[in-house]
């Protein structure tokens, strides 16, 4: 269960006061690893709440889905950008290489957007 933010200033207070994941746990009701997590993204100077981003196999070859994407105008479909992505060596799954070519896309798509003028009145 995700903590507000009452719940986690009281965890990271148990811990400042204890010094100890286990009996900060004890104190603010709730787990060690809780605790453990809570603390080490505040060492790190992160956000409790921030997301975390893990890597992805296709982040080595995202240059060449992004190339691929401007090199059709943006009308390359994510089967034929996998099989490209495979002769390069790319040993990801399907689905990943759709969602980094659906991304890719919408980059295209924000890039070339028609833009509109302001309306001027006289």
């Amino acid at each position: 269960m995700k903590k507000n933010g009452k719940q986690t200033m009281e965890i990271l207070e148990a811990f400042d006061k204890t010094k100890s994941a286990h009996s900060a746990a004890k104190l603010a009701g709730c787990d060690p690893k809780t605790v453990r997590r809570l603390v080490a993204r505040r060492e790190a100077g992160l956000g409790v709440d921030a997301p975390i981003e893990r890597p992805r196999l296709v982040d080595g070859h995202t240059d060449l889905v992004v190339q691929l994407v401007d090199g059709s105008d943006g009308t390359i479909r994510a089967d034929v950008a996998h099989e490209k992505l495979v002769a390069c060596g790319y040993e990801g799954s399907e689905r990943t290489t759709r969602r980094a070519v659906a991304a890719a896309k919408a980059g295209w798509r924000l890039e070339h957007a028609r833009s509109n003028r302001p309306w001027i009145t006289v």
